[in-house]
């Protein structure tokens, strides 16, 4: 019996070592800088694109959300918002494409303590003076809002009129 407790007690000290050696970088990072814990990524889905001028709608609303948004220049609306994707810590540009007919964009979002991906995708529809917009998580059944949240923090972005030159 005392060889068992010595042998789980051997097992803690190493699980505890190995947590700390994984978490303590973490730990003295800036928050921007500092990486997620985890890097849950997940399957990159095949809904992903244009699909004869739209974006793919949302199956499971518990974890996206896809809206139109009217602009009177959807391409312009588009372009502002690159900078702010850009400067905003964990999300990435996958992929630009700024054609006057179907300008689109893909961007990865990175939760920061579990590393869960979301796609994030903006197409803008000149003809019918739409910029579409879509957030998805790639894990889970529900996002907790954060696609909503974040989809909500762009759109008032864009209302505010954020230019390229303030936002980056």
């Amino acid at each position: 019996m005392p060889q068992l407790f010595l042998r789980l007690g051997r097992l803690l000290v190493t699980a505890g070592l190995w947590l700390l050696a994984v978490a303590a970088p973490l730990a003295f990072q800036p928050a921007a800088a500092a990486a997620a814990l985890f890097h849950l990524v997940g399957p990159v889905p095949v809904e992903l694109g244009l699909h004869d001028g739209r974006l793919s709608t949302c199956t499971a609303p518990s974890h996206c959300v896809r809206q139109d948004w009217p602009l009177a220049d959807p391409l312009d609306g588009l372009r502002q918002l690159v900078p702010v994707l850009k400067a905003t810590p964990g999300i990435r540009v996958e992929r630009f494409e700024e054609e006057p007919e179907a300008a689109y964009l893909h961007a990865t979002a990175e939760s920061r303590l579990f590393g869960f991906i979301d796609d994030l995708e903006l197409a803008a529809d000149a003809r019918s003076g739409v910029l579409q917009v879509r957030s998805a998580s790639r894990l889970g059944d529900s996002d907790l809002g954060v696609n909503r949240a974040r989809l909500e923090s762009l759109k008032q972005a864009l209302d505010a009129g954020i230019s390229p030159a303030a936002a980056g």
